[in-house]
């Protein structure tokens, strides 16, 4: 299917490493608008900007609109959102076309994440699709240039350069870390630890992680900023554009799930979250914890590429179709399913959504669902896997909330609050306590 390019506002593409003044000149311009929206990559970065926002514009103008956080005024003119919540034209069915409203400036952030296997459809399609009346921002890495020549042809492209150094400081013991220093891990288990360590070293240190509420993530951030302590030990989500005063980023390891497999990072994954160091003109370091047999080390290329940002450019995205069609479940299945006519668009890797809907459908009576009945099974299928089970067990959940709301109906409370209360239950491990956070994050959705 061919994609819409059409615009008649004009598209700039504001290209660059971190640390370049990208988000703040897309509030900036937001702000000189009658209205605007901005989808960011990270609930944290939503709200964080959310907060700059009713500072300057006060509570009433503006929303909130993430997966776990929903403050939407009646006379709010200004939307701060995570991508997969940004109101775009015909939205994608997860929503039933909420706030399918005309905003005078829109602009979608780290949009590089286009090339991501898990989210990066979204980001294209918002990139795409998601334009402001009068003017529209594409925030994103100096690799997304050749993406933005071939598929917005007539977009002006702004390159900018880094406000301050970022430099390689090699290995440091946690008992030795600098102040302000961000501590980097990839597993629960691993940031608990570290953090533990750091409050028997060093006094204390600040939590952050996605698993976490959005009220306990914005004290821990919060607790950072004030100087309260000195240490902040948080998962890679904070490498997604989350402005903080961080002058040393310590990798404690090189490696990640990914959701299929455990890889090494990209060697944009390792600058996006080491050029969290250093803000506007105070320069920043990062390197590596040294945890004994277990350190990880940068090779000299992966150092020259993040002191130097030089990084592959891209030459494909993922992407998805957005016109859904509704006529029934196998209609809708064909048409997510459905290529681009653009060789640089890839087809998205099944992601859990789809993949809960095939599961579902493969009910003759599921199957059979049509209109407006077929969009709310969609819409249910849009409840995130938090818990991380798979789509064939999480189908189950998501087959329970649409026998519920399939004809229009409303969840039970009694069946909310029980399921609810079942998670309330601090004992346990760590990865207990993950999982039914992780529980309670899907009820909260």
């Amino acid at each position: 299917m061919a994609v819409n390019r059409a615009s008649d506002a004009p598209v700039r593409a504001i290209l660059g490493p971190t640390n370049t003044g990208k988000t703040y000149l897309a509030i900036e311009r937001m702000c000189g608008h009658s209205s605007g929206v901005i989808g960011f990559p990270l609930r944290l970065l939503a709200r964080e900007v959310y907060d700059r926002v009713v500072a300057l514009k006060g509570e009433k103008q503006v929303a909130l609109l993430t997966g776990e956080e929903r403050i939407v005024p009646p006379q709010a003119r200004y939307f701060l959102c995570t991508a997969e919540s940004m109101p775009v034209p015909g939205g994608d069915g997860h929503h039933d076309g909420e706030f399918q409203r005309d905003f005078a400036f829109a602009a979608i952030d780290e949009a590089q994440l286009g090339i991501d296997p898990e989210r990066g459809h979204v980001f294209t399609d918002r990139m795409l699709r998601a334009r402001g009346r009068e003017e529209t921002l594409i925030l994103g890495s100096e690799s997304l240039k050749p993406m933005v020549r071939e598929l917005l042809p007539d977009a002006e492209i702004v390159s900018r350069p880094r406000f301050s150094t970022l430099r390689y400081a090699g290995s440091v013991k946690l008992s030795r870390l600098p102040p302000r220093s961000a501590v980097v891990a990839f597993s629960a288990e691993q940031v608990y630890a570290l953090a533990e360590a750091l409050r028997r070293f060093r006094g204390g240190a600040a939590v952050v992680m996605g698993a976490l509420s959005p009220a306990t993530r914005n004290a821990q951030v919060a607790m950072f900023q004030r100087g309260e302590v000195d240490y902040l030990v948080a998962t890679d989500a904070i490498g997604m554009g989350l402005n903080m005063d961080v002058a040393h980023v310590a990798f404690a390891g090189l490696e990640k799930f990914d959701g299929r497999r455990d890889r090494r990072l990209t060697v944009a994954e390792m600058a996006q979250i080491a050029g969290r160091a250093g803000r506007h003109q105070r320069d920043g370091t990062f390197g590596t914890l040294g945890l004994g047999d277990h350190s990880a080390e940068f090779s000299e290329g992966e150092i020259t590429a993040i002191e130097e940002h030089r990084f592959r450019p891209l030459d494909f995205l993922y992407w998805r179709n957005p016109d859904l069609d509704f006529t029934d479940v196998k209609a809708l299945i064909a048409s997510l399913e459905r290529p681009s006519e653009d060789p640089v668009l890839r087809p998205a890797p099944e992601s859990v959504d789809l993949a809960v809907l095939k599961h579902i459908a493969e009910d003759p009576a599921i199957a059979a669902k049509r209109g407006a009945t077929a969009r709310r099974l969609w819409a249910a299928c849009g409840l995130p896997d938090f818990r991380k089970v798979g789509p064939m067990h999480h189908a189950r959940m998501v087959r329970r909330v649409f026998s519920y709301i399939g004809d229009g109906g409303h969840i039970p409370h009694e069946w909310f609050a029980a399921e609810v209360a079942r998670l309330d239950n601090v004992s346990g491990d760590i990865e207990a306590l993950a999982d039914r956070l992780a529980g309670v994050r899907s009820w909260a959705y």
